[in-house]
């Protein structure tokens, strides 16, 4: 018989086998005492029935063994069956992480940290003021920390980093009860080595899979690195808002200070970052900053790491020196960015940008906007604003494009088109005087018909027969509506676009109006023009680009344009704009040195404009608003020229008066006799761009980037009402 009993969880009771028998059906019966034998019977012979099988035996109950033998038999099938679902469940899920492990990367190579280049600029003087891109400060290891920053990043990310093994069930199961009892994702259960094998290997993408692969790569970390190095390399490579990677340069960028230098409450900002870099960022949100740092040291004395009176302590010291990741001038910084790949190309590297801007005259034209739009502005329905001001051949010293870069990022200076109305007649009496007139030619200040138009004055007056001059002072619609129909438009085109006017102006009698859209930077360009005695300037910011190491990528050479038009002609229409201060629309701007300007004022009191220079400064500035909503009669005369002169105050504070170019010892122009009116000149045809008359094709495309072409909003208008 054989030994094997392996069958016997399994099986019935074993057949009867005789030897030399093939197995009996019966089982095996018990055995009996024998009977004492009785005298046989003769028996008839009969035929021999088939016998009937035996009924099987009852059942006796097993017997139970020494030691309890049928409990080990059914532990036995438990474990059998324990160990054989192990092995099913073990194959299984080693599948399921073979095909979340299929497309992990390369950990055996650690992923190159892929960042945009920075770009950090400088003013004129030297000082940074704004940063692009990524940056990156010291790296710095745990040991080099501040302790408080170590434990306020503990505290509130990864209490027990030092005790689990890269995933934290315990951490999980509370954040998994948490978001169940709140009904919502109130914490997280990823631990700091988990973030770290995210940010080092995988993106930023949520899903199952990710997650499963994220727990992966944390546990191949913690195998293969310390703890200390995960921790080192968490703190050196996270990012914390404004562009900043890292504990250092998040410190530099938001304190002024390396992250060794951090006392507690600025180790509590830093590490209150993780959670919402932007949300929580001091620069932006400096309230928010703050109540995060109260949620952090609140859970550094949860976590022992600081006492109660040391919160106190914290709470109570003066609060830490704010600094704007953007500073000052952010407007003038996107734009700046916007231009360098133009002169080092769109590969370049960490770059840092010198720059045109004076920090002085941008803080006064920021603070000079604000004061005129929360004050005067407010009541008169302008919400916006912009202003420019640049030297007299093209360095930009100051440029703001709009009301609160926090709000929109749209740069009203360089972006929006709008009409520019009476701002644009300087152009009209300049082509008047290439033309052959002169200040005192006279011109009708009367009503005026031609075909169905028939524009008026702003102020419904009229006073006949007037000199140039003072039809420019006074902003005479009708009288420069009779000189662009006797010289011609298309000179009028032709001196504008010489001097700087790219955007495309319209071919009808309106234009003498304003009624083509321009930008503000390139009308005050235009403005320099004339400034600089007839002689084009290219709005300019940049001076010099250098990398990291210090090397020269590009610096800007001096250099000049000839005049468009004959500098006599430019000193004249000065001596013209200089009446508009002295005794026209521009009363309100008066300086107490000598300057020219002009004011403009779009129909129903959409756009106001105020454009002038004085021997030092050209500047300009619109108010407005961005849905073309009309102003409560805000003409260019009125908050533009105050906003003007306020700025042009504080910009020439300590500086002496100069007579403006070529009026050395000259008055302002005011009306003299009358000169016969010149003959109808006729028109010029415009040059064509890059020859002596026109823009040097050469530098169009640079031109174009220089102004902002190419990204503003159009607006429509109706031209039907006088544009004043």
């Amino acid at each position: 018989m054989s030994n094997d009993r392996s069958g016997e969880l399994f099986a019935g009771p074993r057949p009867i086998q005789t030897r030399g028998e093939e197995p009996a059906l019966r089982p095996r019966l018990p055995k009996r005492a024998p009977k004492p034998e009785k005298p046989a019977k003769p028996e008839k012979p009969k035929a021999e029935k088939p016998r009937k099988p035996a009924p099987p035996p009852r059942k006796a109950a097993p017997k139970a063994a020494r030691g309890g033998g049928g409990r080990r038999t059914i532990l036995g099938t438990l474990v059998y069956a324990g160990t054989v679902a192990g092995v099913w469940c073990g194959i299984a899920l080693g599948a399921v992480l073979a095909w979340f492990a299929l497309d992990l990367p390369d950990i055996s190579k650690v992923a190159q940290f892929e960042r945009r280049a920075s770009v950090t600029v400088l003013a004129a003087d030297g000082s940074e003021f704004a940063r692009f891109g990524d940056l990156h400060g010291t790296t710095l290891g745990v040991s080099d920390l501040p302790p408080h920053l170590i434990q306020a990043v503990l505290a509130i990310e990864d209490r027990r980093f030092y005790s689990h093994f890269g995933v934290d069930p315990i951490g999980l199961a509370r954040a998994l009860y948490v978001n169940w009892r709140s009904g919502r994702s109130a914490q997280g259960g990823s631990t700091i080595t988990q973030q770290l094998a995210k940010n080092l290997f995988l993106t930023p993408e949520k899903s199952l899979k990710r997650k499963i692969q994220e727990a992966m790569l944390a546990l191949w970390l913690e195998h293969r690195f310390t703890k200390d190095q995960i921790l080192t390399a968490y703190l050196n490579r996270v990012y914390l808002g404004a562009g900043t990677f890292g504990v250092d340069a998040a410190s530099r960028t938001y304190f002024g200070k390396p992250a060794t230098q951090l006392d507690l409450r600025e180790s509590a900002i830093i590490a209150g970052l993780l959670k919402a870099p932007s949300r929580y960022a001091p620069s932006s949100n400096p309230d928010e900053a703050a109540e995060r740092s109260r949620v952090v040291m609140g859970a550094m004395v949860d976590a022992g790491f600081i006492t109660a009176q040391e919160l106190e302590a914290a709470r109570n010291a003066p609060p830490s020196a704010k600094c704007k990741p953007g500073g000052d001038g952010r407007y003038f910084a996107d734009w700046v960015t916007e231009l360098v790949s133009a002169f080092v190309g769109s590969g370049h590297g960490d770059v840092v940008v010198r720059t045109t801007l004076d920090l002085k005259l941008q803080r006064a034209a920021e603070q000079r906007l604000e004061e005129i739009l929360s004050g005067p502005g407010a009541a008169a329905n302008a919400r916006q604003g912009a202003l420019v001001a640049m030297t007299a051949d093209g360095a930009v010293r100051a440029l703001v494009g709009g009301r609160d870069y926090d709000n929109s990022e749209f740069n009203r200076a360089t972006q929006a088109m709008r009409q520019p109305g009476s701002a644009f007649k300087p152009f009209v009496y300049l082509a008047a005087l290439e033309a052959g007139w002169s200040p005192d030619s006279p011109v009708e200040d009367a009503p005026v018909r031609i075909g169905g138009w028939s524009p008026g004055n702003y102020d419904g007056k009229f006073r006949g027969t007037v000199t140039m001059a003072n039809a420019l002072a006074h902003s005479s619609n009708t009288a420069t509506v009779r000189i662009i129909d006797r010289i011609g438009v298309e000179r009028v085109r032709r001196v504008a676009a010489g001097l700087g006017i790219n955007s495309p102006m319209g071919k009808d009698l309106s234009l003498a109006l304003g009624t083509s859209e321009v930008n503000l930077l390139e009308l005050t360009r235009g403005y320099a023009g004339i400034a600089n005695r007839g002689a084009p300037v290219w709005p300019y910011a940049i001076t010099e680009i250098r990398d990291r190491d210090g090397n020269v990528l590009y610096r800007r050479q001096a250099g000049g344009s000839a005049p468009v038009v004959d500098p006599a002609h430019a000193v004249q229409l000065t001596r013209m704009m200089t009446g508009v201060i002295e005794y026209g629309t521009g009363k309100s701007a008066r300086l107490d040195r000598p300057a020219a300007a002009k004011s403009g004022t779009t129909q129903d009191y959409r756009d106001a404009w105020f454009v002038g220079f004085t021997a030092d400064l050209v500047a300009g500035v619109w108010l407005g608003n961005d849905n073309n909503a009309e102003m409560k009669r805000v003409t260019g005369g009125s908050l533009p020229a105050k906003l003007w002169q306020g700025f042009m105050l504080d910009a020439h504070a300590g500086r002496p008066p100069r007579p403006l170019p070529g009026m050395e010892g000259a008055p302002a122009y005011v009306a003299s006799g009358g000169i016969a009116e010149p003959a109808r000149a006729t028109p010029a045809a415009a040059p064509a761009r890059g020859s002596a008359g026109g823009v040097a094709g050469g530098i169009g495309s640079l031109i174009e980037s220089l102004t902002g072409k190419g990204s503003a909003p159009q607006v429509q208008y109706d031209y039907g009402n006088p544009v004043r």
